[in-house]
C-alpha cells in the first residue's frame, strides 16, 4: 500500500522524536540506526528514504529536543525558568529533558549541521527569554541579552556537573541548588538598578 504524503511525513516526525529522546538517553554516538528505526517502529530499510544520512537525523533530532526546551521558557520568567531547569526532577529526566545539557560535549565534535542545530537553538532561546520585561534602550537590552546568556550558560553546566554525579549523591543536589540560588541572586529586571539611582539622586 502507498504511503500518503500526510502518512510519510507523520512517520519522519515520529522518528526524529524517537531519535531526539534516543540520542539524550545514550549520547549520539550511543544508538546505531538500526535500533532507533526500531524504536521507532519502522524498518532499518526504511531510514535513507527519509534522511540523507544519520548526521541529518542528528541535526534534526538536537533542533526537535531545543525546542521543547524553549517551550518552557514560554510565557515566564527567566527565574521561573531557572527554578524548573535546575530542579531534580529536570536532573532526572535525561531522556525527556535539555538536549543542550545532555549532548553539548557530544555535538562539539559532531558535523557542522549538528553544532549549527545548536546554535540556532541557543539563540532562539535567548531571544525567547528576552522577550521578558523588552526595553526600547539597545544598552538594556544588550545587558539583558549578557545576562540571560550567563544565566542559560550557568544553568547547562550545572545541570552537566549534577548529573555527572552519581542519583544518591549529596553533591549531585548540591550542585543544583547552590547555582540555582547564584543565577537567582544575579537577575534583577532590566532597569531596576537605573530606578535605585534615580531614587537615590532625588532622595
Amino acid at each position: 500500500m502507498k504511503v500518503t504524503k500526510a502518512q510519510a511525513e507523520a512517520n519522519r516526525a515520529l522518528v526524529v522524536e524517537t531519535a531526539s529522546r534516543l540520542f539524550r538517553e545514550r549520547g549520539f554516538d550511543g544508538v546505531g540506526v538500526a535500533d532507533l528505526m526500531a524504536a521507532a517502529g519502522f524498518t532499518h530499510g526504511g531510514f535513507y528514504k527519509q534522511f540523507g544520512s544519520k548526521a541529518d537525523l542528528m541535526a534534526e533530532a538536537a533542533a526537535c529536543g531545543i525546542a521543547q526546551t524553549r517551550a518552557l521558557a514560554e510565557g515566564v520568567d527567566v527565574s521561573t525558568f531557572v527554578r524548573h531547569y535546575l530542579s531534580r526532577e529536570h536532573r532526572d529526566s535525561r531522556a525527556t529533558g535539555c538536549t543542550m545539557a545532555a549532548l553539548g560535549a557530544d555535538a562539539a565534535r559532531q558535523p557542522e549541521s549538528v553544532r549549527v542545530a545548536f546554535q540556532d537553538g541557543v539563540e532562539g532561546l535567548l531571544a525567547l527569554l528576552s522577550q521578558q520585561g523588552p526595553s526600547s534602550d539597545p544598552a538594556d537590552a544588550a545587558q539583558a541579552r549578557a545576562r540571560n546568556l550567563d544565566a542559560l550558560a550557568h544553568a547547562v553546566g550545572a545541570l552537566v556537573l549534577s548529573r555527572a554525579c552519581p542519583d544518591d549523591s549529596p553533591l549531585a543536589d548540591e550542585i543544583l541548588a547552590v547555582c540555582r540560588d547564584a543565577i537567582l541572586g544575579s537577575q534583577t529586571l532590566p532597569g531596576t538598578d537605573k530606578a535605585k539611582a534615580r531614587k537615590r539622586t532625588v532622595g
